[in-house]
């Protein structure tokens, strides 16, 4: 036997006792009139909008703050890397992107020069 009630009448909207009414008022038009197509197009500009002063642009900025580091390291610099280690330039290779830190006395280790995440008072 069905567990659900027969829908009364002849009402489409009812399958087995669930109504489907899906109301989303943002995507419906104000009042029935024409131009419902305008303010969703609005709507998703504002999103758009919103979402890039929020985040698109402080990334932006970012990148370019760290590019403008990256070019201008120079041989005795005290960096420090992405992954938290300190040193002292001692070479850097801009053939092959590479920058060599001093971290020792005798030991040099080579690193991208993306991996330098920023300048450190010596």
């Amino acid at each position: 036997m069905n567990k659900f009630p027969k829908p009364a009448g002849n009402n489409a909207d009812k399958i087995k006792g669930v109504v489907l009414d899906f109301n989303f008022p943002i995507l419906m038009s104000a009042g029935g009139q024409g131009g419902g197509g305008m303010v969703q197009l609005g709507f998703f500009a504002l999103i758009f909008i919103i979402m890039y002063l929020l985040l698109i642009r402080p990334q932006r900025k970012k990148q370019k703050e760290h590019d403008l580091l990256i070019r201008s390291l120079k041989k005795g610099d005290r960096v420090v890397t992405s992954s938290g280690m300190f040193g002292t330039i001692f070479a850097i290779d801009d053939d092959r992107n590479l920058v060599v830190l001093k971290i020792g006395d005798n030991i040099k280790i080579e690193f991208l020069k993306s991996s330098i995440a920023a300048r450190v008072e010596k």
